[in-house]
This record gives structure tokens, C-alpha cells and sequence, in this order.
């Protein structure tokens, strides 16, 4: 059933758009056949391809609205020309009046498939972003991954009386700073950080993102309070290393960070996201 709804927007879009290729086609052998209105009828066609993009662009609703307006001012027009005048009601007359609704059914088709891809698609990109097992932008363990990998140390911990530290890292006031770069800027900076970070720490010492958005990181620590004191100081020493390479031709924007430590305790942590909460609550002494 799952892959049924993944597979409508596919099948409506795709039906639109062959749709849409079989009415140009009959429109075009109707007006290269029907040479005695060739001019009225390229003006019609033009005009029912025009409905047909502003309905794409815009909505289905001026869609219908501008049929309407093409149907009763063309219907008029034949009208007059067949009581008025006295001609005869062309062959063109009644192509002309099923084609150009035809024409904005079949883009409407299309656009309903596109938008239910594109909802899909973003509906996608939100779970892989939330639920991911590395970040796309540094390639760095996600939150997933972290609760699994700390759930592991926690019964170590616990069994074994290893001491086990979480490191929560911010930068500092990161909301201003982003506003003083570009998207393409803050990606690379991310990545640097992360690399910066990853540089700081032991190879058994495990880094993780847990909120790109807030470049938050989470450092899993098999140390206790006094270790990771000293990592902490190291961060933030390689951190001022990092501003003074990057000041003459870098972001131009000075980075700090923020670093909440908490000690795992068995009687005091409850769960993985629990401890980050402990953890973060943690960066607001560090000032």
C-alpha cells in the first residue's frame, strides 16, 4: 500500500505529460489540415496553450476561471459569426471548445503529480536529515547513532565502573553568526568545526552531530570530570588557533564555543537524550 501512494505522483505526472504531448500533437495535425481558418487557428492553439501555462504557474482555479473566459468569449464570437453573418459553424468551432479545457486538465495533471513528488521528496529529506545515521554536510555520526552507541557505553559504564563523560558543544551565539554568512559559507564552516573537533580528541573518544542546525556536537568521553576539563581546554585552544588562521582571509566572523560536560551517573541519567539534556543544561555556566 506504501509503495502505491510512493508511485501516484509518479503515475499522474507521468499521465500529464503524455497527455499533454498527444493534445499538441492532435492540435498541430488539426491546424496544419485545416488550412481554410489556418490563422484563427494558431491564434486558438496559442491561446490554449497559454491557459494551459498559467494554470501551471499559477493555480488550477485561474485555470478554469480563464476556460470559462475562453469558452464564452469563443462560443460568443461563433455565434455571432453563424446568426450575424450566416456562416457556417466551422469544424474548429467544436475542437477548439474541447481542446483548450483537455489542455489545462492534462498540465493540471502534471503539476499535481510534481507537487505530490516534490512533498515526498522533502518528507524524505526530513526523515534521512532526523533520522540519518551520518550528516550529510561533515559525515559525522546523527543523533540516531548516538543514542544506540550510548546506550552501549551506559551499560559499560555501569558493569565495568569505567568513567564515562559527555561533552555537549555549541558555538556561541550561533544564531548571530549565521546571519554574518553565506549557506554555502556556514556548510563549510560545519565541516571545519567538525574537523577541528574530531582533531582535538582521542581516537577512542567518539564525536557526534546532533543538531546541524544549531551546531550542536556531542563527544562521548571515556574519561571523567577532570578529562574532560582538559578537553574542553584543548578545544577552545585549537578554537582561538582556528579564529587567528582564519581572521586575515577567512569568515571574518570570530568563532567560540560552548561546552557543557556531564559526568554519566546511572542513578541521575535515565536515557541517551536525557543525558544530552543534562549535558546542555551544563552550557549555561560556562560563560
Amino acid at each position: 500500500m506504501a509503495k502505491v501512494k510512493r508511485n501516484a505522483g509518479s503515475i499522474l505526472s507521468d499521465s500529464g505529460f503524455l497527455l499533454f504531448i498527444v493534445l499538441c500533437f492532435a492540435g498541430i495535425l488539426f491546424v496544419s489540415g485545416e488550412q481554410t481558418h489556418f490563422l484563427q487557428n494558431i491564434v486558438l492553439l496559442n491561446l490554449a496553450f497559454l491557459i494551459s501555462i498559467l494554470s501551471y504557474f499559477i493555480n488550477v482555479t485561474t485555470g478554469l476561471i480563464l476556460n470559462i473566459l475562453f469558452l464564452f468569449g469563443y462560443g460568443t464570437y461563433t455565434l455571432y459569426q453563424t446568426l450575424a453573418v450566416g456562416d457556417a459553424v466551422p469544424p474548429g468551432a467544436y475542437f477548439w471548445l474541447l481542446m483548450a479545457p483537455l489542455y489545462t486538465a492534462a498540465v493540471w495533471l502534471f503539476s499535481l503529480g510534481m507537487k505530490r513528488l516534490q512533498t515526498d521528496n522533502d518528507a524524505l529529506r526530513e526523515a534521512n536529515s532526523r533520522l540519518g545515521a551520518l550528516d550529510q554536510e561533515t559525515n559525522l555520526r546523527g543523533a540516531l547513532i548516538f543514542q544506540k552507541d550510548a546506550a552501549v557505553f551506559m551499560a559499560l559504564s555501569t558493569r565495568y565502573g569505567i568513567p564515562l563523560t559527555l561533552l555537549v558543544i555549541q558555538v556561541r551565539y550561533w544564531d548571530e553568526v549565521r546571519r554574518l554568512i553565506s549557506d554555502e559559507q556556514m556548510s563549510s564552516v560545519l565541516l571545519e568545526l567538525s574537523e577541528l573537533s574530531q582533531a582535538s580528541i582521542r581516537s577512542n573518544d567518539t564525536l557526534y552531530m546532533l543538531d546541524p542546525g544549531k551546531a550542536t556536537w556531542g563527544l562521548l568521553l571515556f574519561a571523567g570530570r577532570d578529562g574532560a576539563k582538559i578537553v574542553a581546554e584543548r578545544l577552545k585552544a585549537n578554537m582561538a588557533e582556528f579564529n587567528a588562521r582564519e581572521r586575515s582571509g577567512g569568515y571574518k566572523v570570530e568563532f567560540q564555543l560552548r561546552i557543557g560536560p556531564y559526568t554519566y551517573d546511572p542513578e541521575a541519567v535515565a536515557s541517551p537524550f536525557d543525558w544530552i539534556d543534562k549535558a546542555s543544561k551544563q552550557l549555561e555556566f560556562d560563560v
